[in-house]
C-alpha cells in the first residue's frame, strides 16, 4: 500500500519526519520495519537501548498511520500486524513503567494497554542491554 493509496497518509508521515522510503511505502514499509524489529527481539536484540526505543517509535507511528487510512486499507494491515504483535508479546515481558519515562508517557497520552510496546522489555539480549530496562 503506497502513500498515494491512502490519501493523506503520505502527508501525515512527512509531517512526522518519516524518511522518504516510509512516505513512499506507507503501511507496507512500516509493517516490514516492525516485523524486522520483532525478528531482532526474538533472536536476542543486540542493538542498544536508544535504538530499541527508536524501533518502538516505529510501532507507534504504525498505530497512528492505521488510524488515518480507510477501513479497506486498515483491515489487511491490521490482520498482518496482529501476528507480528503476537510474536513481540511472546518475546517480551511487561514492565511497570513506560520505557521512555513517565513524563513522556503522560505528555503523549501513552498507557500500558493502548501502547503496550512501550511497556515491555525483551526477554533475550546482551546483559548490558537488558540491564538498562526498569525492573518488572
Amino acid at each position: 500500500m503506497t502513500a498515494r493509496d491512502s490519501g493523506g497518509l503520505g502527508e501525515y508521515l512527512r509531517g512526522e519526519g518519516a524518511p522518504d522510503r516510509v512516505i513512499q511505502g506507507g503501511l507496507d514499509v512500516l509493517l516490514d520495519g516492525w516485523e524486522q524489529t520483532v525478528s531482532a527481539v526474538e533472536q536476542g536484540y543486540t542493538r542498544g537501548y536508544e535504538e530499541f526505543l527508536n524501533d518502538l517509535d516505529g510501532r507507534q507511528l504504525l498505530a497512528q498511520a492505521l488510524a488515518r487510512v480507510t477501513p479497506a486499507q486498515a483491515v489487511p494491515a491490521q490482520e498482518r500486524l496482529e501476528g507480528i504483535d503476537a510474536r513481540m508479546r511472546a518475546s517480551t515481558a511487561p514492565v511497570a513503567r513506560c520505557l521512555w519515562g513517565a513524563i513522556v508517557a503522560e505528555e503523549e497520552g501513552w498507557d500500558p494497554v493502548g501502547n503496550w510496546w512501550y511497556y515491555a522489555r525483551p526477554l533475550q539480549g546482551p546483559g548490558d542491554f537488558l540491564a538498562e530496562f526498569p525492573p518488572d
